[in-house]
């Protein structure tokens, strides 16, 4: 994984309001690694916290990563470097360490259909009945007042023991602070075999209205 952090905060859902609060108690916690995009309308507010945490010296710029997206209206050549300009100075940073493709389906606005499937996602990505709910062995879902710290954890850890960054999301202080608190412990090879046996051979976020995009990528076999 080189040198972006294994734990990153994702900004995404996380409303301007909050996020700025959020992301004062990330780096208080030990989170040097931030996921945003412009899609996720909360830059302004991301940048807030950094740039006051650095301010007050809890931390450097140059001891975080930062990464950002383009968004698909944006893919044309001529319009790149704006579109990552405009998310440095909505977050008031003179670099970011990763600016990636957020999807790899371009959009040419103003066409109709691809402005309906933006507010399509925009509804469908906010909308509490598609969040991905914790199921137990039965497929149903996890009574919300379990306690659910020895599962995420276990799940960010399983995930990092397979070289894979996680970026999990929340406005909450308590969870923030418990989603980073996994390099305490290891996974044993058998921990790992159990949870790798409960792989449903299933694929998360594909944006399936933009399935018959020329470059849309999830019609590959994995």
């Amino acid at each position: 994984m080189g040198d972006i952090p294994a734990v990153g905060l994702s900004c995404w859902k996380a409303s301007p309001g909050k996020v700025t609060e959020a992301v004062k108690v990330a780096i208080d916690a030990g989170y040097r690694h931030f996921n945003c995009a412009y899609f996720y309308h909360n830059e302004k507010e991301v940048g807030a916290g950094i740039r006051y945490k650095i301010k007050e010296g809890a931390v450097r710029r140059e001891d975080l990563f930062i990464a950002s997206k383009l968004w698909c209206t944006c893919h044309k050549k001529s319009l790149v470097k704006t579109a990552c300009r405009r998310s440095l100075k909505a977050l008031k940073l003179n670099y970011l360490d990763l600016y990636l493709i957020h999807w790899p389906m371009g959009f040419k606005p103003p066409h109709p259909e691809w402005i309906m499937s933006c507010s399509e996602l925009s509804f469908c990505l906010s909308h509490p009945g598609v969040h991905d709910l914790p199921l137990d062995e039965s497929d149903m879902v996890i009574p919300g007042d379990t306690d659910f710290l020895d599962t995420w954890e276990i799940l960010i850890r399983f995930q990092i023991q397979r070289n894979v960054i996680v970026i999990p999301g929340s406005i909450t202080p308590s969870h923030i602070k418990e989603n980073i608190q996994v390099f305490d412990f290891e996974l044993t090879q058998h921990d790992m075999d159990n949870i790798l046996s409960l792989d449903r051979n299933l694929r998360l976020a594909t944006f399936p209205i933009t399935k018959n995009h020329k470059d849309y990528p999830f019609h590959i076999e994995y």
